[in-house]
């Protein structure tokens, strides 16, 4: 199994790859500016990773992201600015956040197959962001919410792609490997049947 994860400039980008680690993937990490191409026939899944960008504001320091959304057939799944900025590529706005998150937040998960399956319906994640993804772009479903942020992650209806607005790789978020677990093992099914 070989999920690369791409740095959009987060904080917490190595923590992404020490979690996939943990759990026997082959990861690396790859610049944002790596081209489709050099990577379409390695990889079974990506990880957009979070950043420093204002997406709502310098969108273009999120290099080829748009690249992997509109190409990759495979499963990709966005965290804290690689959620915002999938969720404007495929037509939702982005603004400042009514309530800036930058500690804990409790979840309310909507639905637990796929990216949350064998996951409480509430739990505590951790979130940094002072933008947020103002409503479900179409083609997406809401699978998660909170009493700040009413969008916290998505899934597109057609396609492997799942985004969260929390940092599921930081050791606040409960169930976060289980997260990364449960993308793990959409990708193996993605391997299998494709």
């Amino acid at each position: 199994m070989k999920i690369y994860v791409v740095d959009n400039g987060g904080q917490w980008t190595h923590r992404e790859w020490r979690v996939l680690r943990y759990l026997d993937v082959d990861v690396k990490i790859i610049p944002n500016t790596t081209p489709f191409d050099e990577i379409k026939d390695e990889v079974d899944g990506l990880i957009l990773s979070g950043g420093s960008p204002s997406v709502a504001t310098e969108a273009d320091a999120m290099g080829n992201n748009g690249e992997y959304l509109d190409k990759a057939d495979f499963p990709i799944f966005g965290i804290c600015a690689g959620m915002q900025f999938t969720c404007e590529h495929f037509g939702s706005k982005l603004g400042p956040a009514q309530n800036p998150e930058f500690s804990k937040v409790d979840l309310k998960i909507l639905d637990d197959s796929d990216i949350f399956k064998g996951i409480p319906s509430e739990i505590t994640a951790w979130a940094s962001h002072n933008d947020e993804v103002k409503g479900v772009p179409d083609g997406f479903e809401l699978i998660a919410t909170s009493s700040t942020c009413p969008v916290e992650a998505v899934r597109c209806k057609t396609r492997p792609i799942y985004a969260v607005q929390f940092h599921p790789e930081v050791e606040h978020t409960e169930y976060g490997e289980q997260m990364f677990q449960n993308f793990v093992d959409i990708c193996a099914e993605w391997k299998r049947t494709h």
